[in-house]
C-alpha cells in the first residue's frame, strides 16, 4: 500500500509540473519576467538574458497539492506535514518577492540581503514555536558515534542557523541549467528513503512530492533551460531539506547528502576570504560550478558531474544512517 502511495505521490508531482509548465512558461514571457544576468557572471550565460524565471511557483504548487492529497489519501496531514509546508512556501514567499523585485521592479539586487535575512529568521522562529509547543526532540545526534546531546532551548539557535544556512546554500547552488533541480531531486530522495525507515510515512511522502515536482520542473530546466525556478523556488528548496533532516533528527547526515550544496557555499566563502585577506582569488570565480565552466568545461558537463557527486553522497549518506 504504502509502496503505491509513494509511486503515485512521485507521479502526481511530476505531471502537474510537466502539465502545467507550458501554460505557465509563456505566461512570464508574457509578462516580461526574464532573467536577469549579472554582467560579473561567465559571459557565455549572457545569452540567457530573458529566460522566463519565478519558475518555483509551478514546484511550490505542485508539492503543496501533492503532499495534501497523497497524505490525505495515506492518512490525515500531521503538524510535520503542516510544518514542511510552512516553511517551504514561507521561504517561496521571500524568494518571490526577491524575483518579483528584480524582474518587475527592474532592482537586479532583489530584496537587500538584511530583508532576506530577517524574513528568513522570523519563518524560523514561527518553526521553533509549533516545534516546542508540539514536544519535538531537541536532542542532536552525531554521526558515526553513540554521542548525542540535548540543546534544549538553545536548539531555536540551530534551527535558525540550518534553516538559513540551507536555503542560501541551495540559492547559491542554482546558477546552472538543472543544477538545482537534479541536486536536490536526488537529496530529497535520500532522505525520502531515511524517512521511510524512521516510519515517518508523512515526511517521506513530502520528500518524494518534491522529487517528481522537480524532475517535472528539469524537463523544462534542463540545458538549454526555458524556464528558472529562481529565488522562489531554491530557498525553498533549502528550506524544506533543512526541515525535513530536523524533523527526522538528521541535522549532521544533511550535511552529506547535501554535500554538493555545502561545497559550493564553502568555495563562497573560501574565495572571500582569500581575496579579502591576500588579494588572490582561490577560484576562477565562485561558487565552484562557475570555477570550472572558465577552466572549460562545457555546462552540461559541470551538471553531470555534480549531479553523480550528489549522488555518490547521497548514497553515502544513507549507508552511515542505516547499515553503519
Amino acid at each position: 500500500m504504502m509502496e503505491q502511495v509513494i509511486f503515485f505521490t512521485i507521479l502526481m508531482g511530476f505531471l502537474i509540473t510537466v502539465l502545467l509548465s507550458p501554460l505557465f512558461i509563456p505566461f512570464l514571457r508574457r509578462l516580461k519576467f526574464g532573467q536577469s544576468i549579472r554582467e560579473e557572471g561567465p559571459q557565455s550565460h549572457q545569452k540567457k538574458t530573458g529566460t522566463p524565471t519565478m519558475g518555483g511557483i509551478m514546484i511550490l504548487l505542485s508539492i503543496t497539492v501533492t503532499t495534501l492529497v497523497m497524505t490525505g489519501k495515506f492518512s490525515e496531514p500531521t503538524v510535520k506535514t503542516y510544518l514542511l509546508l510552512l516553511v517551504t512556501l514561507g521561504f517561496g514567499l521571500l524568494g518571490f518577492l526577491d524575483d518579483f523585485i528584480k524582474v518587475a521592479l527592474k532592482r537586479n539586487l532583489g530584496l537587500t540581503s538584511k530583508q532576506k535575512l530577517l524574513g528568513q529568521i522570523i519563518i524560523s522562529i514561527v518553526f521553533y514555536l509549533v516545534f516546542q509547543q508540539n514536544d519535538f526532540s531537541t536532542v542532536v545526534h552525531i554521526p558515526l558515534t553513540d554521542y548525542s546531546f540535548d540543546m534544549g532551548w538553545t536548539y531555536v539557535f540551530f534551527i535558525i542557523f540550518w534553516l538559513v544556512g540551507f536555503s542560501n546554500a541551495v540559492n547559491l547552488t542554482d546558477g546552472l541549467d538543472g543544477l538545482v533541480s537534479g541536486t536536490s531531486a536526488i537529496a530529497f530522495g535520500a532522505f525520502a528513503v531515511l524517512a521511510w525507515s524512521q516510519s515517518q510515512f508523512e515526511i517521506s511522502i513530502f520528500a518524494v512530492a518534491v522529487v517528481g515536482s522537480v524532475l517535472g520542473f528539469l524537463v523544462f530546466n534542463a540545458h538549454p533551460a526555458k524556464v528558472f525556478m529562481g529565488d522562489t523556488g531554491s530557498l525553498a528548496l533549502g528550506g524544506a531539506i533543512a526541515t525535513i533532516a530536523i524533523l527526522t533528527k538528521l541535522e549532521f547526515i544533511l550535511i552529506i547528502i547535501g554535500g554538493v550544496f555545502v561545497i559550493e557555499t564553502l568555495s563562497v566563502i573560501l574565495q572571500v576570504i582569500s581575496f579579502k585577506t591576500t588579494g588572490r582569488r582561490i577560484f576562477k570565480m565562485s561558487p565552484l560550478h562557475h570555477h570550472y565552466e572558465l577552466v572549460g568545461w562545457s555546462e552540461w558537463r559541470v551538471v553531470v558531474t555534480f549531479w553523480t557527486v550528489g549522488l555518490l553522497l547521497a548514497v553515502l549518506g544513507i549507508y552511515i544512517e542505516v547499515w553503519m
